[in-house]
């Protein structure tokens, strides 16, 4: 397993890995036991942000295994509902002592791994790839998971130890917003 950059030449597998464990394409029960991702990433997005070095990438000997974007959230052009959410609620989630909106942050996700791939622990390698490429340019890496999403919970929280800030809402649908510290 290589864990690299997207290209833009990977952006058509990407796109078929993120829709089949997009949210609307999975049963209530799927949901549940592995998680899924949210938001609009054909393969027009996930080109360009390929293109801005904002994906890492699972490559299995040329096979997208997974991703994970990571994105300065203020550079998105057209921000999700939930993180529009997030972004007003800055001043109200703290983080170490201070405000949300005074700490320098990356978005952190989504991340997807292939369901035939869990387990193998390419999550926690896109997580530790994510640490290491954020490190110098923020203090924190910071995620929303749809409250529903109690895998995702589990797998970041349980898991890569990242620390609930708060909760908002967004479209009638609540988040738990949950960073990633950066410092040693």
């Amino acid at each position: 397993m290589q864990f690299r950059y997207a290209t833009e030449a990977d952006a058509p597998a990407m796109a078929a890995l993120f829709a089949a464990s997009h949210h609307d394409a999975l049963t209530e029960r799927q949901r549940a036991e592995q998680g899924f991702v949210q938001g609009d990433f054909d393969a027009d997005v996930l080109r360009a942000m390929a293109a801005g070095r904002s994906l890492l990438l699972a490559d299995d000997d040329g096979r997208v295994a997974g991703l994970l974007a990571l994105s300065v959230p203020e550079e998105l052009p057209a921000p999700p509902p939930p993180l529009r959410a997030l972004l007003r609620a800055q001043d109200a989630l703290d983080w170490q002592g201070r405000p949300l909106s005074a700490v320098r942050w990356l978005l952190y996700g989504p991340v997807v791994v292939d369901a035939a791939d869990r387990g193998r622990g390419i999550a926690r390698s896109l997580f530790t790839m994510a640490v290491e490429a954020a490190t110098g340019r923020a203090e924190a890496l910071v995620a929303f998971i749809e409250t529903s999403n109690q895998r995702s919970r589990r797998v970041h929280v349980d898991g890569f130890g990242m620390r609930p800030l708060g909760e908002v809402t967004a479209n009638g649908r609540s988040y738990t917003i949950v960073a990633a510290s950066l410092q040693p």
